[in-house]
This record gives C-alpha cells, sequence and structure tokens, in this order.
C-alpha cells in the first residue's frame, strides 16, 4: 500500500468509536471503496488509495476525515478525488446521507441555476462507520465576509438558508424556543461553576433570556440548518455549497438567521475588536431574509441573535485562544439584551399628539 496516513490526534485509540481502526487502515478502506455500494467507484478500472487525514474529532462522538484517491474510468484519464467521510460514535449516519441526497434532488445540485448547492453525496459504508461525500474547494464564508464583497455575499447566506426553509424535507426532530433556552441554561449553568465570581451575572443574564424567549412569537415551523454561520458555508467561484447538516430539524427559520448573525458578531470581536465592525454585513443579512421571509421575521430573527451571542460567553471559555474575549462577550450581551428589554418610553409631545 502506498497511501499515506496522518492521524493527529491518535482517533484509533478511541474506545467510544472502535470503527475509526478501521477507516483508518488504508487496505480496509480501498476494500471497502471499490464495492459497489460504497458509491460510483465500484465499475472503476482502477481505484488507489493515495492518503488518509483525520481533519477534526470530537473524541468519543465524531471524527471526520478525508481520503485522496486516484479513480481511473474505463472512459478517461485518471481523475484525483478527495471524499469526505463523516463518522460517528453511533455508527453511519444514514439520516443526514439521506437528507443531502433529497436536498440534490431539490436544487441543491452542482447544476442549480442560483449557484447555491450541498456537496454530492457519495455513498454510504457502514462497515467504517462513515458516509462520504465529495470535498468541494473553495473559501469559508467567515474570511470572505471580511473583505470588500462582504455585504453582498451575506444576502446571498440570506437567499441560501431561505432556499434550504423552502426545500421542504422532512425530519422527525423538531427545536423550538423552550429547547434553545435548555441549551443555554446548560451551558451558562455550567460556566458559573467554573467561574463563580460571575454567579449573580449569569444568573441575571439567563433571567433576561428567559424574558426575551418568553415575549418572542415563533414563526412557522420549517427544516432548517440549526448550526447555520459563516464556517458551514463555503464559496466555490460563482457557487455557494452548505455544509454539515448534522443538527437538520424542524424549527423557526429566524434562528438560522439570528445564529449567523450572532457568529459574525463574535467574529468582529475577536478578530477586528470591534463588535460593530461587521455591522453592515449583519444589516444586510437580516434585511435579504425579511424580503424573503416576511417583516414579521425581523424581531424574532433579533431574538434569537441575542440568544446566541449569549450562548458565544460560554463558547469561548472551550477554546484556549478565545478565552481572552470571555469578559466583553458577557459585558456585550448584557448590554444589548438590557436594551431590548428596556421598555420604549414615548416622549410627551408624541404623547400629547396621540391624545389630542
Amino acid at each position: 500500500m502506498s497511501a499515506v496516513t496522518l492521524d493527529p490526534f491518535g482517533v484509533r485509540t478511541d474506545p467510544a468509536m472502535p470503527l475509526l481502526a478501521r477507516a483508518l487502515d488504508p487496505e480496509e478502506v480501498e476494500r471497502r471503496l471499490r464495492a459497489p455500494e460504497a458509491g460510483p467507484f465500484g465499475g472503476a478500472l482502477r481505484l488507489a488509495l493515495r492518503a488518509i487525514r483525520t481533519v477534526r474529532y470530537k473524541p468519543g462522538r465524531r471524527c471526520l476525515i478525508e481520503y485522496d484517491l486516484e479513480v481511473t474510468r474505463r472512459d478517461g484519464p485518471p481523475e484525483a478525488i478527495t471524499l469526505v467521510a463523516k463518522a460517528r460514535a453511533r455508527g453511519a449516519d444514514t439520516g443526514t446521507f439521506r437528507l443531502v441526497q433529497a436536498l440534490r434532488a431539490r436544487g441543491f445540485d452542482d447544476a442549480s441555476p442560483d449557484g447555491i448547492a450541498v456537496p454530492e453525496p457519495v455513498g454510504m459504508v457502514p462497515e467504517l462507520g462513515v458516509w462520504l461525500q465529495r470535498k468541494v474547494r473553495g473559501t469559508a464564508a467567515t474570511v470572505a465576509l471580511a473583505e470588500p464583497t462582504g455585504v453582498a455575499l451575506a444576502r446571498r447566506l440570506a437567499e441560501a438558508v431561505h432556499k434550504l426553509h423552502e426545500a421542504g424535507v422532512a425530519t422527525r426532530r423538531r427545536h423550538t424556543m423552550a429547547d434553545e433556552l435548555r441549551i443555554l441554561h446548560r451551558c451558562l449553568e455550567a460556566l458559573r461553576e467554573t467561574r463563580p465570581e460571575w454567579a449573580w451575572r449569569l444568573r441575571r443574564l439567563l433571567a433576561a433570556c428567559d424574558r426575551l424567549g418568553a415575549a418572542t412569537t415563533p414563526g412557522p415551523p420549517c427544516g432548517i440548518h440549526r448550526d447555520f454561520y459563516p464556517d458551514h458555508a463555503l464559496l466555490d467561484g460563482e457557487r455557494l455549497y452548505l455544509l454539515d447538516f448534522d443538527l437538520y430539524c424542524e424549527g423557526d427559520p429566524a434562528l438560522d438567521v439570528g445564529n449567523c448573525i450572532a457568529h459574525i458578531t463574535e467574529q468582529s470581536l475577536r478578530t477586528q475588536g470591534d463588535p460593530g465592525a461587521l455591522a453592515d454585513r449583519e444589516a444586510a443579512l437580516e434585511d435579504r431574509f425579511v424580503e424573503l421571509a416576511g417583516a414579521s421575521a425581523r424581531p424574532t430573527v433579533r431574538a434569537y441573535a441575542l440568544l446566541t451571542l449569549a450562548r458565544h460567553v460560554y463558547l469561548s471559555t472551550q477554546f484556549a485562544e478565545r478565552r481572552a474575549f470571555t469578559v466583553a462577550l458577557l459585558e456585550l450581551s448584557e448590554q444589548r439584551l438590557d436594551g431590548a428589554l428596556r421598555p420604549r418610553v414615548r416622549s410627551p409631545g408624541r404623547a400629547g399628539r396621540a391624545a389630542s
């Protein structure tokens, strides 16, 4: 075997994911990929595995692996292909594989006139605990948003996620405002255990989030990404690919946009030292989505943006390079939630005119 295996995380020894050892065995992988049920390579004249790389890993839960292949078909020259293999502790994720297949069938393919697509699903390999899709080359929208064309890209992100909401792909899972608040409580209460000096502030922040959630009118539920933010959108020339549908479920479409806006705010604070540095991108994303989904979506988008920003207070503590921004995120969340919940007081002049 000539394949090079790169495993910087040491995933082979994960007792909760025993199939990872097979998924990193070049001989086993090559044999499985030649099988017709693994995808379109069963009819290939020659298939050679050149490299295996683990690129993302959550111990005991998930792993992302890349396979570099050289495929020679009967009617063409050798072709270099990279497949992304998605593994999880519970075994190959048949549901997400079928979801991506369904999206491709509903206009998210490489020939879609609007340029909005999802990467091609290739096959299931239960023996390796993975499903496969073709890797898309391109630039993460996170990087491109900070460029001069960022406002136009933000509008396109709104169009892409609205297209997902309109696709009508069914799911058995559901996510409500109560679920969102439950996750937020779990995160901030865990943070309170490690940072007891913030206990009063975190309790106050959670109480404000609860009041905001109770005051928010949900939109009509549909299939949503539930983890939509710029890292999960990839630009490849004129094409925009949506990635990572592991959390797809039925929910409020405004959640996706609010979640994305809060991630842009956090990105602005962390990379430019100013939470408003990309505010025009946030406004373009919100405005375009409201144009497509209706004006009633705007307050709900803003509510979910605030709830997601509060969750970032906890998330910042989970990454060493982000811990320097935890205090700033806490202060920003407090300020914005206070502003959102503060009663609006009409000026005397306006009240007098209304009375007359």
